[in-house]
């Protein structure tokens, strides 16, 4: 029997691309929606809070994937 994901996946790539955008972003927020459901470990709520915590107070800097990655690359190769 085939693999359901594969068959869904096979139909979604006659979509247009701005069709299988939109087919992705909704199956992102039902899997987004079903993990926001869960439980959060109260470790983890607290590493959280804790990071946010730094972020708003700028101890922390965020940056850019995109930057990240170029100079990891830079670095490492």
């Amino acid at each position: 029997m085939p693999n359901p994901v594969d068959l869904v996946e096979a139909q979604a790539m006659k979509l247009t691309p701005d069709e299988r955008a939109e087919l992705a972003e909704r199956l992102w927020l039902s899997v987004q929606a079903d993990t926001d459901a869960a439980p959060l470990d109260p470790a983890w709520e607290a590493e959280i809070a804790r990071r946010m915590q730094q972020i708003d107070s700028g101890e922390v800097v965020c940056r850019p994937w995109a930057e990240v990655m170029t100079e990891l690359r830079a670095k490492h190769g």
